[in-house]
C-alpha cells in the first residue's frame, strides 16, 4: 500500500487538510499555526501540491491529536469565507447525521 504522503497530489482549487480528533471523534482542521481547529473558518488553506504536500505530513506526524488526515477541496466566498468544497465535507461540517439514542440499561 503507498502512503498518502508518497502518492502524486492534485490540487484543483482552495484546498485544507481535515481529520478527526483522537479522544472525541470531533472533525478538525489543520490550521496555519500548526495545530488543530474544530472550526473550519481557522483551516490552513492551500492551493499547489506541494503547499498540500508539506500540510498533510505535518498533520500526519501529528497522530497523538488527530487521525486520518486527508486533504479536501474548500470554496472560499468573496468575503473569505470558508466553505466545504464537496458533500463528504458539507456533511462532516455539519456534524452527526443521526441522533444518538441512551443505551438502555
Amino acid at each position: 500500500m503507498t502512503s498518502p504522503l508518497q502518492q502524486k497530489i492534485k490540487i484543483t482549487g482552495p484546498s485544507m487538510v481535515t481529520a478527526n480528533r483522537t479522544w472525541d471523534g470531533v472533525v478538525i482542521y489543520r490550521t496555519a499555526q500548526q495545530g488543530w481547529s474544530a472550526n473550519l473558518s481557522d483551516a490552513a488553506i492551500v492551493r499547489t501540491s506541494d503547499e498540500a504536500r508539506t500540510l498533510l505530513g505535518e498533520a500526519t506526524a501529528d497522530d497523538v491529536g488527530a487521525i486520518g488526515p486527508y486533504i479536501a477541496p474548500v470554496e472560499l466566498n468573496d468575503g473569505g469565507e470558508i466553505k466545504p468544497g464537496n458533500l463528504r465535507e458539507h456533511i462532516r461540517s455539519e456534524g452527526l447525521t443521526i441522533d444518538l439514542l441512551p443505551v438502555p440499561a
